[in-house]
């Protein structure tokens, strides 16, 4: 199995601030900007809120309600009203997709999402960042591939459930690609019970990417076993090893400041399997 650290929903570059954590712990990605989507920030919803109203407020403005949302990963039912037969995807294209297929990413294999996040508060009517706060990267959701599929050779009368996704929307590209979740979650060949795509519930610090000691939210503290030793395949895009240190504890890397998926090869790391069923076992829906 191979993992895919898979970076999604806003930042500075991308909508212009980072997604919420409310106070009660929850948090929820806000998709970026897409003025080719059919599907508007106003019409999607999580844990009771209209994304429309986070994101606008949020953003300053800069992102409008009424402004076209990229929805992918589109992994909660109840973001929006959904056709039946409806199944929790993703969307790729152009480089980033070219390197999924480079790295042979396919079927069984396991997004894990990730992006940056602040906590924020309702006051006076909006939402606002609470001060003195920093963002961090953090885990905000999962998927594990179940049919790779090119939307190119897709009739929507196949998958009408689908037809809303962006990737149905965006200029025609023979590298656009959707990844359907599987229905159950399998780790090493065996079922887990988990399904096999979700967001997590509240944000704990087992989903925390950046170091809270680091200078820059892309200072990242991991597990031990993430450190590439022994002629074990880094993770991609982290070949440098100037960027890897350990201590007794734990693992850190410097990870670079743009990119999309960075694939891990588990057959290298044997205690991933263990490290992703709990990560997904305790607070994920």
């Amino acid at each position: 199995m191979k993992i895919i650290l898979s970076r999604k929903g806003f930042d500075s570059t991308s909508g212009g601030c980072p997604s919420p954590v409310f106070e009660d712990g929850r948090f929820a990605s806000l998709p970026i900007p897409d003025t080719h989507s059919t599907t508007s920030y106003r019409m999607l919803h999580q844990h009771g809120h209209n994304l429309g109203k986070l994101a606008e407020d949020l953003s300053g403005r800069h992102c409008k309600a009424n402004s076209g949302a990229h929805l992918d990963p589109d992994l909660c039912r109840e973001t929006l009203e959904r056709l039946p037969g409806w199944r929790p995807l993703l969307g790729q294209i152009g480089s980033a997709q070219g390197h999924l297929r480079n790295q042979g990413v396919g079927k069984g294999d396991l997004f894990l999402f990730f992006g940056l996040f602040r906590p924020a508060e309702f006051s006076g009517g909006r939402w606002q960042f609470v001060p003195d706060e920093k963002p961090r990267h953090c885990l905000w959701g999962w998927l594990q591939i179940g049919e790779v599929l090119a939307v190119g050779d897709i009739d929507k009368n196949q998958l009408p459930w689908a037809t809303y996704h962006p990737h149905f929307h965006c200029p025609p590209s023979a590298s656009n690609t959707l990844y359907l979740a599987a229905e159950q979650l399998a780790l090493n060949g065996q079922p887990t019970g988990i399904a096999g795509a979700g967001v997590f519930d509240r944000l704990s610090e087992e989903y925390v990417l950046t170091d809270q000691a680091g200078a820059t939210t892309t200072a990242w503290r991991l597990p031990r076993w993430f450190y590439p030793q022994d002629g074990k395949l880094p993770l991609s895009y982290h070949t440098n090893p100037d960027r890897w240190t350990r201590d007794d504890n734990h693992c850190y890397l410097n990870a670079v400041a743009r990119g999309q998926e960075f694939v891990l090869d588990t057959d290298d790391y044997p205690e991933a399997a263990g490290w992703v069923k709990a990560l997904l076992s305790e607070t994920s829906r």
